[in-house]
């Protein structure tokens, strides 16, 4: 009996160890970022003209979607120049546009999606309760006809995979056939951002707070 006690006190005191080894290991070691953070003295010369584009209109530098697409300069180049018309030359108004894009980052629990257009939204007139009711993940309330319009249209298109007759009846009320375009591909554009960023597991810059709180819907 005593040497069946000693075996089974050997037995639990080597499985303590090793969880409390694993446990300790686990909190002691960082895990390794996939797309380690670029700097721009790091940059080659293929990357560094798109680096100087990018740090002229980014509010993350060359952080959040940059950090990746950085990787592939041409793809990186070309994705920037769609960027750059869905953002400055589309035919959406800015706020309808912010917006949209604010729905397509709330679907994804998308940090920095959301830390960057939450501000600009509000900036181009979307109100602070449309806001916060996305951010709750609620239709928001109060919506005016366009507004409704485009959660309606973004909505449907991501989750249903298509858009009703109905709901593309109202788009031709309010939109012309190119801000339907347009519309669309930013859709388009912020689900691939949304997967960029996913992917790469980038997230707002150091010291800012994370939008979303583990644990929320």
């Amino acid at each position: 009996m005593k040497r069946l006690a000693l075996i089974a006190l050997t037995v639990v005191t080597a499985l303590g160890g090793l969880i409390a080894g694993t446990l300790t290991g686990s909190h002691s070691m960082s895990k390794e970022p996939r797309f380690p953070q670029l700097t721009m003295d790091q940059l080659t010369d293929k990357q560094k003209p798109l680096g100087e584009q990018i740090m002229k209109v980014s509010s993350v530098g060359i952080a959040g979607p940059y950090n990746p697409i950085m990787r592939s300069p041409v793809l990186g180049q070309r994705l920037f120049d769609l960027f750059h018309y869905l953002r400055w030359e589309t035919t959406v108004p800015t706020k309808l546009n912010e917006f949209a894009i604010l729905i397509i980052g709330r679907q994804w629990r998308s940090q920095v999606e959301w830390y960057a257009h939450a501000p600009l939204a509000a900036k181009a007139g979307l109100s602070s309760d449309i806001i916060a009711d996305l951010k709750a993940n609620k239709r928001p309330s109060g919506m005016a006809e366009d507004e409704a319009l485009v959660y309606d249209f973004v909505t449907e298109l991501t989750t249903t995979q298509k858009v009703s007759d109905e709901t593309y009846a109202r788009a031709k009320k309010l939109f012309n056939d190119q801000q339907i375009v347009d519309l669309t591909a930013v859709i388009g554009n912020y689900v691939m951002v949304a997967m960029l960023l996913s992917v790469s597991e980038q997230t707002v810059p150091p010291g800012k707070e994370p939008p979303f709180k583990p644990g929320e819907e």
